[in-house]
């Protein structure tokens, strides 16, 4: 396995507006593949986890919200109503947002264990600022 660098949400702004939403509705387990170069159908999976139904849901409406007003378009949605897998193609990256038995049951990350990888934290990094817990941030 290989470790992704950050820039490569840096480089992709849309996946860094992916994460965030994900943050926002409390995703666990968010992960980015970098698929470019192994000859995939798409650039980039963005995988992440909800522990229910209605947070799975949640969360790829979050993401599919922060997108659109991105100006990033959905080509396809599947799995939205069952919501143990839900899958957002966006062409260029894809957003697997699973149920947690459904996610340890398709090990995606195994599937893909040859992209480089980038672990992103629960909550967003600013959220662990001692400065923006002081009111630093809005002086």
């Amino acid at each position: 396995m290989t470790t992704v660098t950050r820039p490569l949400m840096d480089e992709r702004p849309e996946l860094r507006a992916a994460v965030e939403a994900a943050q926002g509705k409390k995703a666990a387990g968010i992960t980015l593949l970098d698929l470019s170069g192994l000859g995939a159908f798409t650039g980039a999976f963005l995988i992440c986890t909800g522990f229910s139904s209605p947070q799975v849901q949640a969360i790829s409406d979050g993401i599919e919200e922060a997108l659109g007003r991105a100006g990033s378009r959905l080509l396809h949605r599947e799995g939205y109503s069952s919501a143990e897998w839900v899958l957002l193609d966006y062409g260029s990256f894809v957003i697997h947002v699973f149920l947690e038995r459904a996610r340890l049951y398709y090990d995606i990350e195994r599937l893909w264990r040859r992209a480089p990888r980038l672990d992103v934290p629960d909550q967003p990094e600013w959220r662990d600022d001692p400065a923006s817990r002081d009111g630093a941030a809005s002086a």
